[in-house]
């Protein structure tokens, strides 16, 4: 079965809206039109932030308006909040926020009070959001909490880099440390292997007196598998939906967004996140990333994403929930109905599947939990039901898309670092 389901599976409240939030300038983001497209197809009127009026979300069939908000993500906090309840008051009724970045998750959870009223969101810990989305604050809560994962290594100058170079193992990956920060003063561009001493060194000269930077032990990928989970957690921390999968391939390889992915059933990864996200008391929708480390039999979290990711609409129940329509329904007072996970589906981003397959074709990389067939096929962009989304990302990808992933092939050939946002 190709191409995506249409279904009204649940009933949600259609006086209440959603809104997606999002900072910064990507325009082609599939998570939002994934979200727009799902609650937008129980009725739910749907609001959208985009950088222009031409973006695939605002062209999309199941959005009532957009609002056209340029940002960087790296505002005054006070001035993005001024923002959301300008457009709060727009609307005219209380609506659901739906983050689809960290820095709209950090915000939205450290500016409640402000927001209380004008809008519906999931009650987290202020604080906790911003630990979750720091890469070292993370990796500090995965060692209080017995949770596995790479090891890592936070430098605080330049001396440090020398000191950790002097013993690392190659390659090595470097990732920004805190999320607001990749948007004002990256020191990457996000998720780069390193491949040698000298690599590194030559990157650090620009990093600065205080590099932003975690260091983080390369998992090889001959002995790994990508996993990931999405959730949607109520106020006592109880998952009212659950879902895991098998990342097939990923832009750039190994280190980027999802292109290619399917639903595996995994009790014991939905049980570990189901218990880490106990522990440190998180509410709301949760994107984690994994990688199976084949040669100690640990699963290691590699991201904890406070907010929606990109490939959420993978994952389904065979009630008709996705993470969304769960956080929508619990919002606003309605139940949640329950279901197993609707396992070998397959999820495609069509614009970067291909490069991805090609690149994946030499890397050595296998997922052996990948079923031979699948059971159905989500896409990203294209359904049939909402057709100018994909026309719209076409329109906008090719020529800088095609330039993108040229560039990122030949950094790859090359044998130096590798990236991506």
């Amino acid at each position: 079965m190709a191409g995506n389901t249409v279904s009204v599976p649940v009933r949600a409240d259609r006086d209440v809206p959603g809104l997606i939030v999002k900072f910064g300038d990507y325009p082609l983001h599939h998570g939002g039109v994934g979200a727009i497209r799902s609650l937008g197809r129980l009725g739910v009127p749907m609001y959208a932030i985009t950088e222009d009026a031409y973006t695939p979300a605002a062209s999309s069939r199941y959005l009532k308006k957009a609002f056209v908000w340029p940002t960087t993500g790296a505002e005054d906090p006070d001035r993005l909040v001024e923002g959301l309840l300008r457009i709060g008051r727009r609307i005219g009724r209380p609506a659901v926020l739906i983050p689809t970045d960290e820095e709209a998750a950090v915000l939205i959870a450290e500016h409640q009070g402000a927001l209380t009223g004008s809008f519906l969101f999931p009650r987290v810990d202020p604080a906790l959001p911003r630990r979750l989305a720091s890469k070292q604050r993370l990796h500090e809560l995965c060692v209080e909490h017995g949770i596995a994962s790479p090891t890592a290594a936070f430098p605080q100058s330049y001396d440090d880099i020398v000191a950790f170079a002097d013993t690392a193992r190659f390659p090595v990956v470097a990732k920004n440390r805190e999320a607001f920060v990749r948007r004002r003063q990256p020191a990457v561009n996000g998720t780069t292997k390193i491949g040698t001493r000298a690599g590194l060194l030559a990157l650090a000269r620009g990093w600065g007196e205080e590099p932003g930077v975690i260091l983080q032990e390369y998992l090889p990928r001959e002995e790994a598998e990508d996993w990931i989970v999405h959730a949607c957690f109520d106020q006592d921390s109880s998952p009212l939906a659950l879902f895991t999968g098998v990342k097939v391939r990923s832009w750039p390889p190994h280190a980027g967004m999802t292109a290619n992915a399917y639903v595996v059933d995994n009790p014991e990864l939905a049980d570990l996140a189901a218990r880490f996200v106990k522990q440190i008391g998180f509410c709301g929708i949760i994107d984690l990333d994994l990688r199976f480390d084949r040669r100690d039999g640990q699963y290691k979290l590699l991201d904890f994403n406070p907010r929606v990711g990109a490939q959420f609409r993978l994952f389904e129940n065979e009630s008709g929930v996705d993470v969304v329509r769960a956080m929508h329904l619990h919002l606003t007072g309605r139940p949640v109905p329950e279901g197993e996970q609707r396992a070998g589906h397959r999820y495609i981003v069509e614009n970067i599947d291909l490069a991805a397959l090609l690149a994946y074709r030499r890397s050595g990389y296998t997922t052996p939990h990948a079923p031979a067939r699948a059971s159905g096929t989500e896409l990203a962009w294209l359904a049939g039901d909402d057709p100018l989304p994909f026309l719209t990302m076409l329109a906008r990808f090719v020529r800088p898309g095609a330039k993108h992933l040229y560039q990122l092939w030949r950094t790859s050939r090359r044998g130096g670092s590798t990236s991506t946002k």
